[in-house]
């Protein structure tokens, strides 16, 4: 039988021909597994689901913080992140920053490395309102103490007042919600798991720390007072589109702002509203009615002193 070379070259040849057509359409979906893996599922986290929250947010608006974590849909969240590896992990919807996460590109809030991005930062617009415990922080004498010093010993002590406070607040589960001039806003949200009931205990105890820490040393004391408030305020991201930031309005933040004013160095004005959870740790305060700017009646509150430092 003669065989016919030529024929037979040309059935090798096809026969090759689509076994690479195969692996090229193998390799392709295999490419374009692994693209998804890589590049499309952290999109989706990171930039996709704010969105479908963002709809669901629409039909619900309390589903994000409601019921502190204990039902809707933020409790399935947690339920699903507490089975992914591994730690570090979010402690407010538990998703991890380590292993899957970090193949995610799951990112640690500015407010708070503790929590994600995607609990803050990159929630939808819109809030809900909720108990909140409000910290502000302010350094006493400081503008007059700038008249006399060099640029350089200005940022030193803002960069040492910012570190000391950002790191109490954030060691506490509060959120660190602005840095402005001299001055650093705290909140701290009864929604959170760790806070809950004990909200206004834990941030009274970061109120004297942070005293403490800023006055500790003799040669680079920052002087500070402390004002403390707690009551409902609108929990949320506030802005437009992209410029948006989350935050705490309502009168009980402009009263803890006030009530800051009010306070000495080494003084932390908590208002009776505050005290009304920690009284029984500090017995010995007396009531103090306040007259602030933009109240038609006083504030009452308390005065705690931690330490009595010279205003320079």
């Amino acid at each position: 039988m003669v065989v016919d070379g030529s024929a037979l070259a040309t059935a090798i040849s096809a026969e090759h021909t689509e076994r690479m057509g195969v692996l090229a359409v193998v390799g392709a979906v295999v490419l374009l597994l692994v693209i998804g893996l890589f590049v499309g599922v952290p999109w989706f986290f990171n930039r996709l689901s704010p969105t479908v929250d963002g709809r669901r947010r629409a039909r619900s608006d309390d589903y994000f913080l409601a019921d502190q974590c204990s039902t809707g849909l933020i409790s399935r969240y947690r339920r699903l992140n507490r089975r992914l590896p591994a730690d570090p992990r979010c402690k407010f919807c538990l998703v991890p920053f380590g292993g899957v996460g970090r193949v995610l590109r799951i990112r640690p809030s500015r407010k708070n490395p503790n929590f994600c991005m995607g609990c803050f930062e990159m929630a939808p617009i819109g809030g809900t309102d909720m108990e909140v415990g409000v910290l502000f922080a302010d350094l006493r004498g400081f503008t007059s103490w700038c008249e006399h010093q060099p640029p350089s010993a200005v940022e030193r002590a803002l960069n040492r007042f910012y570190a000391v406070t950002t790191a109490v607040i954030t060691e506490s589960d509060g959120l660190v919600d602005k840095l402005v001039g001299d001055e650093v806003m705290g909140l701290f949200l009864t929604a959170f798991p760790s806070l809950g009931e004990r909200t206004c205990d834990v941030m009274v105890v970061a109120a004297e720390e942070i005293v403490r820490r800023l006055h500790a040393s003799a040669d680079e004391r920052l002087p500070v007072g402390i004002g403390l408030n707690f009551g409902m305020a609108r929990v949320g991201n506030v802005g437009a589109g992209e410029v948006k930031d989350f935050t705490a309005v309502g009168d009980v933040v402009n009263t803890a702002a006030r009530l800051q004013g009010c306070a000495a160095a080494g003084e932390i004005v908590m208002a009776e509203a505050v005290y009304d959870h920690v009284g029984e740790r500090y017995p010995a305060l007396i009531h103090i009615d306040f007259e602030v700017k933009g109240k038609t009646d006083a504030v009452r509150g308390r005065v705690l002193t931690v330490d009595k430092p010279k205003v320079p």
